[in-house]
C-alpha cells in the first residue's frame, strides 16, 4: 500500500479534527477524499504530509512513517495544499528551478522543461507567476509538486475556483498522473469523483462514514429506488395505490411518474399488470440510480 493510515486521532483542544480515522490507498491508484467543510480532510492531508503531528496512531507513506520517518516521506511525497503557495515575483521556469533545487534535483533544467510540458505550461513559461490564470497557476502548484517525480501525490482542492474548460483540463492531468503515480486529492466536485476515481472515501466530523467505489457506494447506500414510468395517457395518483411497495408517488409531468420503492422489491412487474389492467401503455420505464450527491448527503448530515 502506497498510503496506510490506522487510528490516527488529532485533536484541536478539546475539538477532535479526526477521531480514531484508518484507511488505505493502494499503488496507481485515483482516490477521492471527501467530506463537508471543518470534515477533517485537510488535517488528514496536513498528517500524511509531515506539516502536521497526530496526538496518536500510524501513518505510513510508501512504508515509511510520517513521525519517524519524516524525510524519507518528504521525498515521495508531492503536495499541492489547499491555498496554492507560489511566490508572485518569481517567473514559471524560475519558481520551477527553485523547487527542483530544494528537492536536489539532477539536471534540473532538463526535468523544469520536462514539467511545464506535461502540466500544458509551455506558452506561459517565461511569465511571472502573478500574471497568470487561477488555472495556470494550479498547473504551476502541480509542477511543483510533481518535479522530484514523486510516487505519491496528495493534492487538497486542486480544482476550486477553475472555470470549465480549466476543470477539464486539470482532471484529464489528474487522470494521466493516476497511471503512474498514487492520487488521493480532495474535492467538492462529487462529479469529478465519478469521472477520475478509483476509490472514494467520505469523511464526516472527523471520522470515515465511507470507503468504497463509486459503483459499490451507490447500491450499498440506495435504500431506496426510483422508477420513471411515462405512459400514454394521465392518471391520477391513486391509480398507483394498489402496488404496495411503492413509498412515495411524485408527478414529473402530464403522463410521467417518479416512483420511490424500496430496492428488495421490484415493482416492474406489477406497473406492467397496472398497465394492462387500465388500458395503459408503457411508453418508457426505467430505474434511476441514487446519485453521489444524495447519498454524500446522507452520509454527511444528521
Amino acid at each position: 500500500m502506497s498510503i496506510e493510515v490506522t487510528e490516527i486521532t488529532k485533536q484541536y483542544g478539546a475539538q477532535k479534527a479526526l477521531d480514531s480515522v484508518s484507511f488505505s490507498v493502494g499503488s496507481g491508484s485515483i482516490t477521492g477524499f471527501l467530506g463537508p467543510n471543518g470534515a477533517g480532510k485537510s488535517t488528514m492531508m496536513k498528517i500524511l504530509t509531515c506539516f502536521l503531528p497526530q496526538n496518536s496512531g500510524i501513518a505510513k507513506v510508501c512504508g515509511f512513517d510520517v513521525h519517524e520517518n519524516s524525510y524519507e516521506v518528504k521525498q515521495h511525497v508531492g503536495y499541492l495544499p489547499e491555498h496554492n503557495p507560489l511566490y508572485l515575483d518569481m517567473y514559471v521556469k524560475e519558481y520551477l528551478a527553485f523547487a527542483a533545487g530544494i528537492h536536489k534535483v539532477k539536471n534540473t533544467e532538463k526535468r523544469v522543461n520536462e514539467m511545464i510540458e506535461i502540466t500544458g505550461l509551455t506558452l506561459e513559461k517565461n511569465k511571472k507567476i502573478g500574471a497568470l490564470s487561477k488555472g495556470y497557476r494550479q498547473r504551476v502548484g502541480l509542477a511543483q509538486a510533481l518535479i522530484h517525480n514523486p510516487r505519491v501525490l496528495i493534492l487538497d482542492e486542486p480544482t476550486t475556483g477553475l472555470d470549465p474548460n480549466q476543470l477539464v483540463e486539470i482532471r484529464n492531468l489528474i487522470r494521466e498522473l493516476g497511471k503512474e503515480k498514487t492520487v488521493l486529492f480532495s474535492t467538492h466536485i462529487l462529479q469529478e469523483v465519478k469521472a477520475v476515481c478509483d476509490n472514494i472515501i467520505i469523511i464526516n466530523k472527523g471520522k470515515i462514514v465511507a470507503n468504497s467505489d463509486a459503483v459499490s457506494l451507490q447500491q450499498s447506500n440506495s435504500g431506496n429506488q426510483m422508477l420513471l414510468l411515462e405512459l400514454d395517457k394521465e392518471v391520477n395518483e391513486g391509480t398507483f395505490k394498489k402496488i404496495k411497495s411503492i413509498i412515495k408517488v411524485r408527478k414529473v409531468s402530464g403522463s410521467t411518474w417518479q416512483l420511490t420503492f424500496h430496492k428488495n422489491n421490484d415493482i416492474r412487474p406489477e406497473i406492467m399488470q397496472l398497465a394492462i389492467a387500465n388500458q395503459l401503455t408503457i411508453l418508457s420505464m426505467k430505474i434511476e440510480e441514487q446519485s453521489l450527491e444524495d447519498i454524500f448527503q446522507k452520509l454527511t448530515t444528521n
